[in-house]
């Protein structure tokens, strides 16, 4: 909370939900993270076999600690851009015998220490899910056809033999494949249009499914809402792949752009519009193909993320600079990118009729919520703390909220809601949440939320993380110098909770039923 005494309020809000306004189901995979084998992600993140508290395969128990902590549910792994250059077999049999090669996604050394095993053994530890990518760029059916068969059949055949004498005797259950990575980008290894990609999706999709076919596919979506080829590509790569597909991705990432901190305080509302835009474009191909099935959103990639920094700074080029493990995109995130992360939360959730899972990109020290130095600590970024009390309360159905109240003029979006918020509720628990955020650099708002037909419940913990220093972060010198705090302004009378947010906020709020 604020280290200063609360300001006059002057501004009032009135936020009415009800059962019946029901989103839809919340799919836990919504709480996902990232994995890439890019900066100190792997190297000197997850993965530190020097490290006084490293497991028995290297990685790091102080980090695991953390990554249980946060609530993450799926973990997408290897790329990311990394994939489309990786030669999955580079990463299985003894670790002496793996080859070293360049990644030219990131320009920088890969050792192969980190593969498919031992990222299988830390998923186990990390209790989450794992979400593997396919080469699509560089390789094509056969080479996915095989990952598959060494990852997931059981033994009895040459791959999955090979599994077994390389330690695993059960499969690893991956259900979630991602068919390539960002494949409308001409940054991206192998790079190809919307109808030959959707194409080489559609074949690999096909081939996969006869192999094991209840496998979930998610086929490359825009890898931003800016792109040139946006929503053309989201048809076309569709209407080449729709019956051969479960999801398709979508990638954002928000930064302020020439100090614009209100649009940034915003971003959500580019999101909305990003999922609404790809998920209109998916039922035109729906009705185009008279097809009775609905193709759901993997949000695989999303967050703050200070691009423009390293387009300047940290890029890596020479011949000769091919870095193990460099510093790269390691953002230190302040209060207003907190509460930025904590609204698009809020995005994701209200659209949880179509987004079944979602990434946030990336874990460890690459745009991450969890920092770490080689032989020292790990510690929260202020992105931490939004995410990991969402995953934890934000359970169940997400119901509709209706707001009334300020708005606030921004340069990008026009006239905005001050105030933007999202109720869930877990029926079989008995319990339900209300996540808001203030996006005023100004004022306070006093919240009424009227939660009809939720039946009588009472506040069993509130958490507002805000400060008086919007560039204030988390340091290993001061790692707990932006936690959330209790709001005691938060009352419930008469089925209406009313609760105060200070400007630049991001407000939880748990709730039980009574009786």
């Amino acid at each position: 909370m604020r280290t200063k005494g609360s300001p006059r309020i002057v501004s009032k809000a009135l936020i009415t939900v009800s059962t019946g306004a029901r989103i839809g189901a919340i799919d836990p995979r919504v709480y996902g993270s990232f994995v890439e084998h890019l900066g100190r992600c792997v190297y000197d993140g997850i993965y530190e076999p020097q490290h006084p508290t490293a497991d028995e395969q290297g990685f790091r128990e102080d980090v695991l600690a953390l990554v249980r902590e946060l609530g993450v549910t799926t973990v997408r792994y290897p790329g990311g851009n990394f994939v489309s250059g990786y030669r999955w077999e580079d990463g299985v049999g003894p670790r002496e015998q793996r080859p070293v090669r360049r990644d030219l996604a990131w320009h920088s050394t890969e050792t192969n220490e980190v593969g498919l095993h031992e990222f299988a053994h830390w998923n186990r530890k990390a209790g989450s899910e794992p979400m593997l990518a396919l080469n699509l760029g560089t390789r094509g059916e056969l080479e996915a056809l095989d990952l598959v068969e060494y990852t997931n059949l059981p033994a009895g055949s040459a791959l999955s033999d090979q599994r077994v004498a390389n330690g695993a005797q059960e499969g690893f259950g991956v259900r979630m494949w991602c068919l390539g990575n960002e494949m409308d980008g001409p940054w991206q290894l192998g790079h190809r249009d919307a109808v030959d990609y959707g194409k080489l999706a559609s074949r690999t999709a096909k081939a996969l499914r006869q192999l094991q076919p209840d496998l979930e596919l998610v086929v490359c979506g825009s890898s931003g809402a800016a792109m040139p080829t946006f929503g053309t590509w989201e048809r076309q790569v569709l209407e080449q792949s729709y019956d051969d597909v479960d999801f398709i991705s979508a990638h954002a990432y928000y930064e302020p752009h020439d100090g614009d901190v209100d649009s940034f305080l915003a971003s959500a509302v580019d999101m909305d519009r990003f999922i609404d835009v790809v998920a209109a474009t998916a039922d035109h191909v729906k009705a185009e193909k008279r097809s009775d099935k609905t193709i759901f959103i993997s949000f695989d990639e999303w967050n703050v993320w200070y691009l423009s920094r390293y387009e300047d700074v940290d890029k890596i080029t020479g011949d000769d600079d091919w870095p193990k493990a460099p510093r790269l995109l390691e953002d230190v995130y302040t209060v207003t990118d907190a509460v930025v992360v904590g609204s698009l939360l809020i995005s994701l959730l209200k659209h949880a009729d179509r987004v079944k899972s979602a990434s946030l990109a990336q874990l460890v020290n690459v745009i991450a919520p969890i920092m770490t130095e080689p032989g020292g600590s790990a510690w929260r970024q202020t992105t931490f703390h939004p995410f990991a009390i969402t995953a934890r309360l934000g359970r169940g159905e997400a119901l509709r909220a209706e707001i009334a109240g300020p708005t606030i003029p921004t340069k990008r979006f026009g006239d905005v809601s001050a105030v933007d918020a999202v109720v869930t509720r877990d029926a079989e628990a008995g319990t339900a949440a209300v996540f808001l955020v203030n996006r005023s650099r100004t004022e306070p708002i006093t919240v009424s939320v009227a939660l009809h037909g939720l039946g009588g419940v009472s506040i069993t913990e509130t958490a507002t993380l805000a400060d008086d220093d919007l560039e204030a972060v988390n340091t290993a010198a001061e790692p707990d110098r932006v936690t959330p705090s209790p709001n005691d302004s938060a009352t419930v009378s008469d089925g209406s909770l009313t609760i105060t947010l200070p400007p630049v906020s991001w407000t939880a709020v748990g709730l039980t039923a009574e009786g």
